[in-house]
């Protein structure tokens, strides 16, 4: 078989440890290999690399092992060429399975060339998917505490849910920070509603007419802290993400015009440049649907795994052009629920967003007309 990479490595990388094989020429044709292991610390990461480099190996593979890759990734991508392979696309020899014999197995797929490197974004657009997930982890965890705060009103008989809309909005905060100074009067508590909470002042009163015990006020005082914390995380991590999409801003102000998209999700970037077309990003974004026919009848297929953060965000994102009225996607989603289903339905619209996404980047302002709806 024809050798593509005439000296190449494979990396078997784990939490702890990483098996490195070297693969370099040899006589008459022939290939040799050395077999070494690391550690994972910066200091042992950093000893791999100048063995590659004074081994004079041109490129280096490895599978996409949780996160473990990443620290591997940060530090070879400035001394030679490294990819990062599927693990599905790799299996190694049945009965065999040692980490030598698995580095060995992806140097010799990597050397005659049959692996297929995995795109990862640069690291400029890897730190901005860093701060868009934390954000995301924060909006997560702020609404995990404001259920726990629901449920001890629950537990002291307090209904503020029940008449309140948003019970963290201005006149609910009011009425817990009042619940906690001690105040448990209803009449009172009632008269710090404003807008048009004031108009359910009776069913306010009747709602806040509880019996609040000390270890509840101190729990609500500690919870209330909590969230106010993860609201200044919050907007100093908006901050720093919209100070790092400034200089896209023009592109972003273009997207932000699609239904359901904002400005806050980020997971490829702008450069659509490793994308040949629209349908390589849908298909590595894991939104087209899997071909599956048997008997020359056709079947409906799943779609395949891809990115989990993309994905999640443009279905997130097709729900919310579902609910916009008088749109293209928000009358393509109300027509594919009645026969498909939400979920379906919230899928394919989530493909016709990433397909608008691609053709609003890869053209000029003043020429869109290869955007079809």
């Amino acid at each position: 078989m024809q050798k593509i990479h005439e000296r190449c490595c494979g990396l078997d990388v784990h939490k702890k440890s990483i098996t490195a094989c070297l693969i370099t020429p040899a006589e008459a044709g022939k290939s040799a290999q050395v077999i070494r292991s690391f550690g994972t610390t910066t200091a042992e990461l950093l000893e791999l690399v100048d063995w590659l480099v004074q081994s004079e190996c041109t490129i280096a593979a490895m599978e996409s092992t949780g996160s473990y890759w990443k620290p591997v990734y940060n530090l070879l991508e400035g001394a030679l060429e490294v990819w990062v392979v599927n693990a599905h696309h790799i299996k190694s020899v049945p009965r065999r399975k040692t980490d030598v014999k698995d580095a060995q197995w992806i140097a010799e797929l990597l050397q005659h060339g049959l692996l297929r490197p995995s795109f990862i974004p640069s690291a400029a657009m890897r730190e901005l998917q860093e701060l868009v997930r934390y954000r995301k982890s924060l909006i997560q965890e702020r609404s995990a505490e404001v259920n726990r705060i629901q449920k001890v009103l629950e537990g002291a008989n307090i209904k503020l849910a029940s008449v309140a809309t948003d019970i963290m909005g201005m006149s609910g905060r009011a009425i817990l920070s009042a619940l906690v100074a001690g105040q448990a009067n209803p009449e009172e508590m009632a008269a710090l509603a404003k807008g048009k909470l004031r108009s359910k002042l009776p069913q306010l009163q009747q709602a806040l007419r509880g019996t609040v015990c000390p270890h509840q006020r101190f729990i609500l005082a500690q919870m209330l802290a909590h969230v106010d914390f993860l609201d200044e995380a919050l907007k100093q991590c908006s901050d720093e993400i919209a100070e790092r999409l400034r200089p896209s801003q023009a592109e972003v102000e273009r997207l932000c015009t699609i239904p359901g998209v904002k400005q806050k999700t980020a997971e490829i970037g702008t450069d659509m440049s490793q994308f040949p077309t629209a349908k390589y990003l849908a298909s590595w974004a894991g939104l087209c649907l899997g071909h599956y026919e048997s008997a020359g009848k056709q079947y409906f297929g799943r779609t395949r795994n891809g990115s989990v953060s993309l994905r999640t965000g443009l279905v997130e994102a097709a729900q919310a052009a579902g609910r916009a009225r008088n749109t293209y996607l928000g009358t393509r989603y109300q027509r594919l629920k009645l026969h498909k289903g939400s979920n379906r339905a919230a899928v394919a619209v989530a493909h016709k967003i990433l397909v608008i996404v691609y053709h609003l980047l890869t053209c000029q302002p003043n020429d869109l007309s290869r955007v079809r709806q």
